[in-house]
């Protein structure tokens, strides 16, 4: 069994440690017979080659049912014990841990989106508590995808028409990343989000003044527009600072000129930008895939409205 004080540099969660330390100890086991039988195998191959000169003959040998049983005893308990081990640390990560805070979770390409119990949502950035327990209930709105946190040792596929869980004890405060393991599309590599772990004190007031900005409710339209645009999770596939993604950069998009894929060229004006947002698909920028989902359903008009006020912002 490995040293687990060696492996404590990355408990980060519930059981990232635990998980180290079943592979370290298949590692060890795997080692051990490695040079076991790769020694042996140098040392016959030396000790009994044949000499220049040498006559040889091949003598009879016969089974030996001892050493039969043994290497076939030994490594099956030690395959028992592997999987003994290994259920043992699984079944700890995907036990309900009692009072966790539920935090939905909603996938789509590409982009990870957030919402609390309170009603506050967030896109590619989720902030728990050090110490406290939560539940993530996870689904998907197009594809399959795989949210995974390498630091926190835990994968969990997130699926299109259901639910899946994974239950989170962050035991660090910290920044860790989030990806996406199961390849999603075009813009898979940049399916990434944040997973920020805070000291309780610090937790409660930034939640109290993110509830202040949810409550207040009196924001420009441009600044409405640039929380729906966050929310929309618009930001997986468009830059504003002019960098090239899977979809156009937003910066100086208003009012500029627009080449399309069949040649043909438009202006962006108002009617354009709600176009793209409602039927993405009507007008493809040349050197673009026709990937982007419509959000007709999901925006109200209002949401609309605002969300072209903010992009005519960008310059």
């Amino acid at each position: 069994m490995p040293d687990l004080n060696a492996l404590k540099v990355s408990e980060a969660s519930l059981a990232s440690h635990d998980v180290d330390a079943v592979f370290v100890f298949i590692l060890v086991i795997a080692g051990f017979f490695f040079i076991l039988t790769q020694g042996l195998l140098i040392y016959f191959a030396i000790r009994y080659r044949r000499k220049k000169g040498e006559e040889v003959s091949t003598p009879y040998i016969t089974g030996n049912h001892a050493l039969e049983i043994i290497w076939i005893i030994i490594p099956s308990l030690l395959l028992v014990g592997i999987f003994a081990y290994g259920l043992q640390v699984f079944l700890k990560m995907r036990t309900p841990l009692p009072g966790a805070t539920e935090v939905q979770v909603t996938a789509s390409q590409f982009q990870w989106s957030f919402k609390y119990p309170d009603g506050r949502t967030s896109v590619n950035e989720l902030r728990l508590a050090l110490g406290k327990p939560v539940k993530l209930i996870m689904t998907s709105r197009d594809v399959i995808h795989g949210f995974f946190i390498p630091d926190y040792r835990q994968k969990q596929d997130v699926l299109p028409g259901s639910y899946t869980f994974l239950w989170l004890l962050p035991k660090r405060a910290g920044t860790f990343d989030i990806y996406c393991s199961q390849y999603c599309g075009t813009g898979h590599s940049l399916m990434r989000g944040t997973l920020i772990v805070m000291p309780q004190a610090e937790y409660l007031s930034w939640e109290q003044n993110e509830q202040k900005k949810l409550q207040a409710g009196t924001q420009a339209p441009a600044d409405q527009g640039k929380r729906v645009f966050e929310n929309a999770g618009c930001l997986g596939c468009h830059s504003i600072d002019g960098s090239a993604k899977v979809g156009p950069t937003l910066k100086g998009l208003f009012g500029s000129t627009v080449v399309l894929a069949d040649g043909k060229t438009v202006q962006a004006d108002e009617e354009y930008l709600r176009e793209s947002v409602v039927d993405p698909n009507a007008k493809i920028v040349k050197g673009f895939q026709p990937i982007m989902p419509s959000f007709k359903a999901t925006l109200k008009d209002e949401e609309l409205a605002a969300l072209i006020a903010y992009l005519k912002t960008l310059k």
